[in-house]
């Protein structure tokens, strides 16, 4: 029995939370092609007979813009050290910006063997992916290098297997069954926060948040509130449409998955509210799942 923590590193948008997702061969983070979706570290496991690998998807590390930022790189900075492995994900399409060197700076620190998975090669030509290669190999001194896509799951079972070699617990840190650690209040969470992107990307910006603030569980009904924050009413008047209809959609939608989700049948009540500059306020941030 082999098993250990992988962390999932790299700037926004670059394919964390699908590659997450692929990996476990299951949603446990959420997806939008908004960049900075992710905000909270998220754990998916990887169970096989032999082996247990605890993934951590972390937030995209940017240039923090308010506290909540700042707490969101400080969670994914942290995840460099006292870890198995480092997965520095790229987005091989669009070739090495700023952040990504700026992330290899902090990498400098961490003494775990590091994996560059450049991601997105459905998007690109072989040559392309060997002028990536060779780009960033001069720049790290990488362990291993692994093109993938996770969205087409092209060679992600290579990928696995190379993670493989430097895993060296012997201890089974979470039941066999067991897809995610994160609580049924969190996924909740950002289940209604993912359609709300899905739904608003175009107008609505990274002002809203989503916290289940009631959730209970019976034989055949599981009754579930969840209050949408934003920061503008403007924002709130989007969010609610006209005649209530988008909110509606976005119940709809977030409800069909909570159903698939618990196998049952789900009352779900959504309730938009205003908090202006919650990104700033401790309380907001701590009950959200943010810690310093």
């Amino acid at each position: 029995m082999k098993s250990g923590f992988v962390s999932l590193i790299g700037r926004p948008n670059v394919g964390k939370s699908t590659l997450l997702n692929t990996l476990i061969n299951e949603k446990v983070a959420i997806t939008s092609n908004v960049s900075g979706t992710t905000r909270n570290i998220i754990q998916g496991i990887y169970n096989e007979p032999d082996y247990q690998i605890v993934f951590m998807d972390t937030p995209g590390i940017i240039k923090p813009m308010n506290k909540l930022g700042k707490i969101t790189n400080k969670q994914a900075m942290s995840l460099v050290k006292d870890i198995d492995v480092v997965l520095f994900i790229v987005d091989a399409s669009t070739g090495i910006g700023k952040g990504d060197k700026f992330i290899l700076d902090v990498l400098k620190r961490t003494e775990s063997p590091v994996i560059l998975v450049l991601n997105k090669i459905d998007k690109i030509s072989d040559e392309d992916i060997i002028y990536n290669i060779n780009e960033y190999k001069d720049l790290y001194p990488f362990s291993e290098i692994v093109p993938i896509s996770a969205l087409k799951n092209d060679n992600v079972n290579r990928l696995l297997y190379v993670i493989k070699k430097y895993l060296k617990d012997d201890i089974l840190y979470f039941p066999p069954d067991m897809k995610t650690s994160n609580s049924k209040y969190f996924m909740i969470s950002e289940i209604v926060r993912e359609k709300l992107f899905h739904v608003t990307v175009e107008e609505i910006p990274h002002s809203l948040t989503c916290h289940t603030v009631f959730l209970e569980e019976k034989k055949d009904i599981i009754n579930i509130h969840v209050d949408i924050i934003v920061d503008r009413d403007t924002i709130k008047k989007i969010i609610i449409g006209k005649k209530g209809e988008r909110l509606k959609a976005i119940g709809t939608a977030s409800r069909i998955e909570m159903e698939n989700m618990f196998n049952k049948k789900v009352y779900l009540e959504l309730n938009v509210k205003t908090v202006k500059n919650w990104k700033d306020k401790e309380r907001y941030i701590k009950e959200l799942g943010f810690y310093e």
